[in-house]
């Protein structure tokens, strides 16, 4: 496979997963909850339901939705925080979802833990090793580059049960709470096509480490 090629599988892999993602949530952010609760509200209420406390939910910026286990805390962008829609309850309870991961210790969140300080260094370096060590013809310098990018592939692989783990939680949650079922439904959509972003992350990256170990062959 030539590098343009890949370049252009992975380009329709990303805008494929992002425009799904982006469709269902609009979509879904134009339907109301019959329980009338706001996303801060939700978090704060499923958060009870574990017995969960000390976890702030906090508002972020337009886009920032995730649980900090360095700080225990849970971030929603403003159209989570205080609307009240399917995408609004999906969101709050999937982060509310890795606070019971952090909470109980879930083993895989333990391993993405340990992985990000490994990765955020990778994902910086590999790219720089790699192109010093095909200009200047030093093996060793692309073959660092290779254990590098699988270190940052590893992560994206451990990424995907942890957000898998937290939207079955979240839907979990509905269903024991009475949620109705045509919002369960919604909220199963919104999160599915999320976590199709991570799979898409994941399988471009396996192709790309693929693609530097062939050329390194080569």
């Amino acid at each position: 496979m030539s590098y343009l090629s890949l370049i252009i599988i992975t380009l329709i892999i990303g805008m494929g997963a992002t425009g799904y993602v982006n469709h269902q949530l609009k979509r879904y952010s134009q339907v109301p909850v019959t329980n009338g609760l706001t996303g801060v509200e939700a978090a704060y209420q499923m958060l009870r339901y574990y017995g969960i406390a000390n976890v702030p939910v906090q508002r972020g910026r337009e886009g920032q939705d995730f649980f900090d286990p360095r700080t225990n805390s849970i971030t929603l962008s403003p159209s989570a925080f205080s609307a009240r829609s399917i995408t609004a309850l999906a969101t709050a309870c999937h982060e509310v979802g890795h606070a019971c991961q952090y909470a109980m210790g879930y083993t895989p969140m333990k391993v993405r833990g340990a992985i990000v300080p490994v990765a955020n260094i990778a994902s910086n370096a590999w790219v720089f090793l790699l192109i010093i060590g095909i200009a200047m013809n030093i093996a060793q310098l692309y073959t660092a580059a290779a254990i590098m990018y699988a270190a940052v592939v590893l992560f994206q692989l451990v990424t995907l049960p942890v957000e898998f783990n937290a939207s079955n939680r979240a839907l979990a949650y509905m269903s024991q709470t009475g949620i109705a079922a045509a919002e369960q439904k919604g909220a199963k959509r919104v999160l599915t096509a999320c976590a199709l972003t991570y799979v898409a992350a994941a399988l471009t990256s396996v192709l790309q480490l693929l693609w530097i170990l062939g050329a390194q062959r080569d």
